[in-house]
């Protein structure tokens, strides 16, 4: 090979390979602790190995998602809050699996940036492991894109991979009937949408991402970042219960687009927007935006995360045990004749 005039590296370009080796490296510790049966080869090779029987199923059928964070980064990578950016990713993809009645089983991450910082890389991978270990899933491949020019030094943005399985017959959404019973589980905060809305009116008040959050204690952008809520061990616990028809992931389009998804055709919902409180960060940024509650109500999760349509004799057993998951439980409303979502009430 000719030697080239001006001896460039690829380093000189911009792409640190004996970075992202370091970050495989710092990695390693955390995503072995998500290791759960069925893992078969993780990290390091040029694919991840699973052994579906290993894992406990006998005749399952895989269900796969995948999702990222949006503008959310944005204010994580402006406020430097990098430890649970990684946990939205993996909620919002597992979170999804669940609602088609699968179990979690194993999780990969695409994690680009204009120039790799290993150890900022390792507190956000760091965060997808986390995510993974209380979800029950293993974290066991993914791959990390160092591209300038594509990304400004400081940027970076997430993907994430989902797959799950269950047992053949027995995925969701599936017997719903007029009759059946919402339970709505309380969200965490605004969870990974709605966030250029968010900013926005951010922007508006004036107030920077370091000032007193005026509905909660600490800095406004800390409050902001607060993680998507991991729903995978309660739903599976009902579920496993009996009596759950079908799930909703509250993401983006609220209620209002959520919910229908799960409904069969001819069937829509009563929702009583009385049956719950509006979380302090939902009433501020109303307040701020003047956003109208139609608008809310399709853009944010408005305080309910996840739906669960259940059966009507099993709701009150199914509350106490989410409940007892530790999930903030509200009855919502019910299934009724006649498709769409109509609400009463105000929320309060």
């Amino acid at each position: 090979m000719a030697e080239g005039k001006n001896g460039l590296s690829y380093a000189q370009a911009g792409v640190d390979i004996d970075a992202g080796n370091a970050l495989v490296e710092a990695i390693k510790p955390a995503a072995k602790a998500t290791m759960r049966p069925g893992v078969m080869a993780g990290l390091g090779g040029f694919g991840a190995l699973f052994d579906l029987r290993a894992a406990g199923f006998s005749d399952p059928v895989l269900v796969a998602a995948t999702d990222g964070v949006g503008t959310k980064l944005r204010i994580a990578i402006d406020t430097g809050h990098l430890d649970t950016i990684g946990i939205d990713l993996v909620a919002m993809c597992v979170n999804d699996l669940v609602c088609q009645g699968a179990e979690p089983l194993f999780f990969l991450d695409y994690f680009a940036t204009g120039k790799l910082d290993v150890p900022a890389a390792t507190r956000i991978i760091n965060g997808v492991a986390e995510g993974c270990k209380r979800s029950g899933c293993a974290l066991i491949g993914g791959e990390t894109a160092e591209m300038p020019g594509m990304y400004a030094s400081e940027d970076f943005d997430l993907a994430g991979f989902a797959v799950g399985a269950m047992e053949r017959g027995t995925e969701l959404p599936a017997g719903v009937q007029p009759g059946d019973v919402l339970l709505g589980l309380g969200s965490d905060g605004v969870h990974s949408n709605g966030y250029s809305l968010v900013r926005k009116i951010v922007a508006q008040t004036g107030l920077g991402w370091d000032a007193p959050a005026p509905f909660t204690e600490g800095p406004l952008g800390a409050a902001l970042l607060a993680p998507t809520r991991l729903y995978v061990a309660p739903a599976l616990e009902a579920i496993r219960a009996g009596g759950v028809h079908a799930l909703a992931h509250i993401t983006g389009g609220g209620l209002t687009e959520n919910l229908p998804r799960v409904l069969p055709e001819g069937l829509g919902a009563e929702v009583d927007l009385g049956a719950w409180t509006l979380p302090p960060v939902f009433r501020w940024l109303a307040d701020q935006g003047g956003i109208a509650t139609p608008e809310m109500l399709k853009t944010f999760n408005a305080g309910i995360g996840m739906v669960l349509v259940v059966a009507a004799d099993q709701a009150e057993p199914l509350a106490s045990l989410l409940a007892a998951q530790g999930e903030q439980v509200h009855r919502l409303g019910d299934i009724t004749q006649g498709a769409g979502i109509r609400f009463s009430g105000a929320l309060a």
